[in-house]
């Protein structure tokens, strides 16, 4: 098990470097970047979206003739100097090439410098944003597996019956609805919206969080969490529900449950001692990808309804303003968690069937 480990802890390396240097050339190239994302923040005020760090109100402004040349579109009017302080400040002063070095370099150490549009380090921001995420990722992830494992195995013994019709009809619906419509449904009917108002309507805790004791700082962050969470949680449940469900019957059609049914084992015995351990791979096998999808992709509209704010949220305004720093640090630290979580689930393949030998692969 060791070696696995280790080599598939050397195989993150160039993964991610696959992943950035691809993502890096993409995003270089594309039109609208953060210079332009300036110019025109200069030419048209705050209003047109971020803020520019070290700008003045008294740079001058030159003639329309003077950057008619200009290879950027929103650049007329504005000095040349102007121009190439502002690509100096992101960097764009350098080639390609140098600036891909550069952040392979800084990227080595956890550097992700500064955003370019924003008065905080990358990792600053992403760590005050990680709470949100932590609390809607783990909470939701929870939820689905504590709730989907028992309803597919109910499902599975019950195949059939009208148990197993119903509860595959409101799964389904559940799956069908949007997370983001079910968040404001939820927030019509139980946050003041016109029904009962008995959760907060935004934030992860109260104004007055710092104030209260332990018991009522764990209330409060519940009570501000349970129904973000049921938003994102409910469109889960269908994909673990009905792979449990599926899972659990091709094992027990299998000749070892009949056996064991013939030694006189009990249903239940059969069903958690033999036929669990066998039937929950393929579970363990669709952790990684569901982890990340509640953990960061399924949770950007939820986050701005209820006023969160989060890393998928933090993403989706650092897309849009083309704040590179933001964007390559919050993708580097998805897909390291991606890969050290794959990782993990190979394990506990391990620690669920000996069997499985990954030191032979």
């Amino acid at each position: 098990m060791l070696h696995y480990l280790i080599r598939r802890l050397l195989l993150v390396i160039p993964t991610l470097l696959a992943i950035l240097t691809i993502n890096f050339f993409v995003i270089q190239i594309a039109p609208g970047g953060p210079v332009d994302q300036a110019i025109a923040i200069m030419e048209m005020g705050p209003q047109s979206g971020g803020l520019l760090p070290g700008s003045e109100s008294s740079m001058p402004v030159a003639s329309k003739s003077a950057t008619q040349e200009s290879q950027y579109r929103g650049a007329r009017g504005l000095d040349p100097q102007i121009i190439a302080q502002i690509k100096q400040q992101y960097g764009f002063d350098k080639p390609i090439w140098q600036r891909y070095l550069d952040t392979l370099k800084n990227y080595l150490s956890f550097n992700f410098g500064d955003s370019f549009f924003k008065s905080d380090s990358v990792l600053g921001l992403i760590w005050k944003s990680l709470p949100v995420s932590l609390s809607l990722g783990l909470w939701s992830t929870l939820l689905v597996y504590l709730i989907s494992i028992p309803l597919g195995i109910k499902k599975a013994v019950k195949d059939g019956s009208r148990f197993d019709v119903w509860s595959s009809i409101m799964i389904i619906v559940g799956y069908a609805v949007p997370a983001f419509l079910l968040a404001v449904l939820l927030i019509i009917l139980f946050a003041g919206g016109s029904y009962w108002d008995l959760f907060p309507l935004r934030g992860l805790v109260s104004n007055n969080f710092d104030t209260l004791s332990l018991w009522g700082k764990v209330k409060d962050y519940l009570w501000h969490i349970t129904l973000p969470t049921i938003a994102i949680a409910i469109g889960g449940f269908a994909t673990l529900t009905m792979l449990t469900k599926n899972a659990f019957l091709d094992e027990i059609q299998k000749q070892y449950v009949v056996t064991a049914r013939a030694k006189g084992l009990s249903e239940r015995q059969i069903l958690y001692r033999h036929v669990f351990r066998n039937a929950t791979l393929l579970i363990v096998s669709s952790f990684p990808a569901a982890f990340i999808s509640l953990f960061f992709t399924g949770s950007l509209l939820v986050e701005i309804i209820f006023s969160l704010n989060g890393l998928g949220l933090l993403g989706y305004e650092a897309v849009l303003q083309r704040d590179y720093p933001i964007i390559f640090g919050s993708l580097y630290i998805f897909t390291l968690i991606g890969l050290l979580t794959s990782i993990i689930s190979d394990l506990t393949y391990m620690l669920i069937d000996p069997r499985i030998d990954f030191e032979a692969r």
